[in-house]
């Protein structure tokens, strides 16, 4: 069985292209920061993944997710193995998503902007007559 979950938040807005054919279905692509739940001295925190999703999900994509969106992918991993124009192999995966989910509210960032009004120090209000 090839299942696969992530959960990050994507480094850049997701590119959306339609498809030149009758259908002319929605094929969005995005990469994604997923954090390490153990970090080793001198490795990396996250490791990237490069997502691609078809139809339905891509239209989602296109009209609700953009950089910085904390989300939940489940989908499947695939080789992305190509040949360069040197002629040298170059080994790659994709994760082709099934479903998308949000991982946070959509009022976070306001919200933490009111947490971080009220621990602020008060300011003396100075007012001249």
């Amino acid at each position: 069985m090839n299942k696969t979950f992530l959960m990050g938040r994507l480094v850049r807005d997701p590119e959306v292209r339609y498809a030149q054919n009758a259908s002319s279905s929605a094929i969005a692509r995005f990469s994604m920061t997923v954090p390490r739940k153990f970090k080793k001295k001198g490795e990396p925190d996250s490791d990237f993944f490069n997502y691609v999703c078809f139809g339905k999900v891509a239209e989602f994509v296109e009209k609700y997710i953009k950089k910085g969106t904390k989300i939940i992918v489940t989908g499947r991993t695939e080789n992305n193995n190509y040949t360069n124009k040197d002629g040298q192999m170059v080994y790659g995966m994709k994760v082709v998503v099934e479903k998308i989910e949000f991982a946070e509210s959509k009022h976070k960032d306001a919200e933490e902007g009111r947490r971080r009004m009220i621990h602020r120090k008060p300011q003396k209000l100075i007012t001249s007559i």
